[in-house]
């Protein structure tokens, strides 16, 4: 059986308290690349604690317009994300 491949919106939470909000089909595989530097430019300067929301979709255009979503919310609505998951 062929598995559906699954797409992720996350948000990380960093070591100065700001939140990264991105998409992958493998939030640890994405994850692991974040804390060594390697998935974004942002996270290479604010380095990323945990993961503290993911949303699953199933297609990549999804998760690209809620991640794009996301990222126009400000931090208060980001906040409530996270809490209300």
């Amino acid at each position: 059986v062929l598995m559906e491949k699954k797409y992720y919106v996350y948000i990380l939470l960093t070591v100065d308290d700001t939140l990264y909000c991105g998409y992958t089909d493998d939030v640890e595989k994405r994850f692991e690349k974040h804390k060594q530097g390697l998935a974004a430019k942002y996270t290479r300067a604010h380095k990323p604690i945990k993961v503290v929301y993911t949303k699953e979709f199933d297609t990549k255009s999804e998760a690209m317009k809620e991640e794009c979503r996301i990222k126009k919310l400000p931090r208060i609505k980001k906040l409530e994300l996270i809490n209300n998951k």
